[in-house]
């Protein structure tokens, strides 16, 4: 297994390297920058979360009555992954998820809201996922990208799921971003604090701990089948690419 999965991270290392040179990174350089930024990223924040949540329905029992299901290690795997994801803490040690904080982070920084807010109203009123994604005003490719993890969160194997989880939503923050942050921020330190540290945090848990977590999950859901392991390799692509388009709309 331990074969399967450096083939597949080398497989898919060119296309992680040119999302990491992507251009968008360079524009942001003030605060009015980064808040068009955090405006439709937002949405990758919010999504993962679904994304994530699929593969605790999935690999644990959600139901009544309760029945094991799976092994107990992928079952600790993915519920430590959701304890963090969804009760972190904030900057002042609150309980808070991680979606949560990223919008406290937008209203401390002064962005807008509303298109993220537009499509969780729809959905609370009753519409599909679907339906409130085609009837939001947002850009067309941020569209693209939310229907592509959620054809995966509803439709995908579990291998495949754990695959673009882990290589596709995984630590993509590059050097240059954590730099131009901290200029901001010595700029307008009372708007950013809190994004900060939603970025900080992001790398300590998503880049550190949980990477870890989530290639054990996808190690053991591949196991020995050569197929799956090739199913998980051309999602991970996809995924990948599926965040560049989104970086291209943001751009």
């Amino acid at each position: 297994m331990e074969n399967q999965l450096a083939i597949l991270k080398e497989s898919i290392q060119e296309a992680r390297v040119q999302l990491l040179a992507h251009p968008v990174y360079s524009k942001i350089s003030d605060l009015e920058g980064l808040k068009k930024f955090a405006e439709c990223h937002v949405f990758a924040v919010w999504d993962f979360m679904s994304l994530l949540k699929s593969l605790q329905i999935g690999l644990t029992s959600v139901t009544l009555p309760w029945m094991p299901i799976g092994s107990a290690n992928t079952r600790f795997l993915i519920n430590e992954i959701v304890l963090g994801e969804e009760s972190d803490v904030d900057e002042n040690d609150i309980r808070i998820s991680h979606f949560e904080l990223y919008l406290k982070a937008m209203h401390q920084m002064g962005a807008s809201t509303k298109l993220i807010n537009q499509l969780l109203s729809a959905l609370q009123n009753g519409q599909s996922i679907g339906e409130a994604i085609a009837i939001s005003d947002i850009p067309h490719q941020v569209k693209q990208f939310l229907q592509f993890t959620f054809e995966i969160a509803q439709y995908a194997p579990l291998h495949v799921k754990a695959a673009v989880f882990t290589f596709g939503r995984e630590d993509l923050i590059p050097d240059m971003f954590n730099q131009i942050l901290n200029k901001i921020y010595q700029e307008h330190p009372n708007k950013v604090s809190t994004f900060k540290y939603y970025i900080e945090r992001h790398i300590e848990v998503d880049g550190g701990h949980h990477s870890h977590l989530a290639l054990e999950m996808v190690s053991e859901l591949c196991g020995q089948d050569v197929n799956k392991w090739e199913e998980a390799r051309i999602a991970s692509l996809k995924s990948l690419k599926m965040r560049a388009q989104l970086w291209d709309a943001i751009n």
